[in-house]
C-alpha cells in the first residue's frame, strides 16, 4: 500500500510544480463561471423563476462544478499513459514489481487532486465575492458538509476508476482517440458537467439513474447546494459505492485479459 502511496505522493508533487498553468486555468473557470450564472439568472427570470432548481444552489453548483473541474472531468486524461501503450513503452511499466492498474489509478488520482488544490481555492474564495445574486453560500448543515465530502470522495473514485476502463479498452484498439473521444465527450453531458441533471427530462433523470455518471459530480454537488438532501442521500452514497465497486471490478478484469495479449516489437 505504500508503494501505491508513494506513485501518489509523487505525481502530486509532480502536479504542484505547473502553477503559471493553473493561474490561466482559473482565469477562464471565473469567467466561464459568471457567465453561467448570468446565464442562468436570465432562464430564471423568463420562466418567472420556475426552475427545476433554486436559483442560489444552481449558482452554488455552477462554482462547485468550477472549482473542481480538473478533480471530474475525462476529457483532460494523461496522455503519458496513452503514449505508453500506443508506442510500447509499456514494456518499462511490466517490468516494475507492482500492480499497473493500481499504479495508474495511483497517478491519475494524485495528478487531479494537486491540480485541484492549486484551482479550488482561489476559484471558491472569488465565488463568496460575488455580488449577492451569484455568490456561492455555505452548506445548509455541517451534517450537510461532511456527506458533501465523503460523496465527492467517491465521485472521485467512480471517475477515476471510468477512466482506467478508457485506459485498458486501448489495449484492444490501434488508436486511444475514438473512445477517448466516444466516452468522455458522453460523461461530459450525461454527469451534469454542461447542464445540472434536474434540468433533464424525467424520463432521461430515470434511465441516467442506472449509469455510473449520476453518481459522479451531481450527486456532491447537490447535496452541498441543498437541492439534494433528507431521506434522498442514502440510496445515492449506496448506489456510489455499488457502482465504484462494478467499475473498479470491470478494470481489474479488463487489465488481467489484456496483460495476456500484449504483444511488443522492436529491439
Amino acid at each position: 500500500m505504500y508503494t501505491y502511496y508513494s506513485f501518489f505522493k509523487l505525481r502530486f508533487a509532480t502536479g504542484m510544480q505547473y502553477r503559471m498553468a493553473s493561474v490561466t486555468a482559473l482565469t477562464t473557470q471565473l469567467i466561464w463561471g459568471i457567465m453561467e450564472c448570468l446565464a442562468y439568472r436570465a432562464i430564471a427570470e423568463a420562466s418567472g423563476g420556475s426552475l427545476p432548481m433554486d436559483y442560489t444552489s444552481i449558482v452554488t453548483y455552477i462554482w462547485l462544478k468550477e472549482a473542481l473541474l480538473v478533480l471530474f472531468n475525462t476529457w483532460a486524461a494523461d496522455n503519458d499513459l496513452f503514449g505508453m501503450i500506443t508506442s510500447g513503452d509499456i514494456a518499462y511499466e511490466l517490468c516494475r514489481p507492482v500492480s499497473i492498474y493500481s499504479m495508474w489509478f495511483s497517478r491519475i488520482t494524485g495528478a487531479r487532486t494537486a491540480e485541484a488544490v492549486m484551482r479550488c481555492i482561489p476559484v471558491l474564495l472569488g465565488a463568496f465575492l460575488m455580488p449577492k445574486p451569484y455568490r456561492m453560500t455555505l452548506p445548509v448543515s455541517g451534517v450537510s458538509f461532511l456527506l458533501f465530502l465523503l460523496t465527492l470522495f467517491l465521485a472521485l473514485g467512480i471517475t477515476v476508476t471510468f477512466c482506467m476502463i478508457v485506459y485498458m479498452l486501448c489495449f484492444y484498439t490501434i488508436s486511444p482517440q475514438g473512445w477517448r473521444m466516444v466516452l468522455t465527450g458522453a460523461v461530459d453531458f450525461l454527469s451534469g458537467n454542461i447542464i445540472p441533471l434536474p434540468f433533464f427530462p424525467e424520463k432521461y433523470r430515470f434511465l441516467l439513474e442506472f449509469s455510473p455518471f449520476t453518481y459522479m459530480q451531481n450527486i456532491p454537488f447537490r447535496i452541498y447546494s441543498g437541492d439534494l438532501a433528507g431521506a434522498e442521500i442514502a440510496p445515492c452514497i449506496a448506489k456510489q459505492i455499488l457502482w465504484l465497486v462494478i467499475l473498479l471490478s470491470g478494470g481489474v478484469v479488463l487489465w488481467k485479459l489484456a496483460e495476456k495479449r500484449i504483444v511488443l516489437q522492436g529491439g
